[in-house]
């Protein structure tokens, strides 16, 4: 199929744009050996990444993906710190692009879209992250998990790209890898792509109501006409 009439393309990151487990299972891991926890293989770690950082450290905290209901929530708070102080040393030592990221995303700008960033990850390391991969300037929007007081599945970061882009949702188009990107997609009344290869947890992207789904990042400069 033919998205038609797209001027601005919403991007998720984790999953999507970057494989960033490597570097946020040595924080986690990090974060577990200081509080005297067992630690997890990256793996398992890859496995709870997709919601934003307090869920990652509370599924590590659990050692599930189902979030323990009995976590102290001092012990949380002081976890979260020491997690993110951990990543915030290692936010790209590790992180790599996915394939056909780049110059697809570079073709894109080229033809006139408008980029944005929209992710569940911590505002402040969304930025430093696409600096280190040469990606900065092609993006004149980035809207982090705490960047409002709502994020994906929710609507209210997608609504917002709307509102300060001053675009409706049909001249949108949203991008990534997990149901929290299509849900968010669809609350916003706006079409989606999802891709197969992220993060989302084992399920199967296509049961989430994306209006296409990929395999391939650089496809996605075929589907607009």
């Amino acid at each position: 199929m033919k998205f038609n009439n797209k001027q601005v393309l919403i991007f998720d990151l984790d999953g999507t744009l970057i494989d960033s487990v490597p570097d946020l299972a040595l924080s986690i891991n990090q974060m577990l050996k200081t509080l005297g926890m067992k630690t997890y293989t990256t793996e398992v770690i890859r496995s709870w990444v997709g919601n934003g950082a307090e869920v990652l450290t509370k599924r590590a905290l659990s050692g599930h993906i189902k979030i323990s209901p009995d976590l102290d929530p001092a012990l949380v708070e002081k976890a979260l710190a020491i997690f993110l102080d951990c990543y915030a040393q290692n936010i790209c030592v590790e992180t790599t692009l996915y394939p056909n990221v780049k110059n697809t995303l570079e073709t894109l700008h080229g033809k006139g879209y408008r980029l944005v960033i929209v992710t569940n990850k911590p505002e402040q390391f969304v930025r430093p992250i696409l600096n280190e991969l040469e990606l900065n300037h092609l993006f004149e929007m980035v809207v982090g998990g705490d960047s409002l007081p709502k994020r994906k599945p929710d609507p209210m970061p997608l609504n917002y790209v709307c509102e300060k882009l001053d675009m409706p949702p049909a001249a949108c188009l949203m991008v990534g890898d997990s149901k929290n990107d299509i849900f968010a997609a669809v609350a916003a009344n706006m079409q989606s792509i999802g891709l197969t290869y992220g993060y989302n947890h084992g399920e199967d992207i296509n049961s989430h109501g994306a209006t296409l789904v990929l395999d391939d990042f650089a496809t996605i400069n075929e589907t607009l006409a």
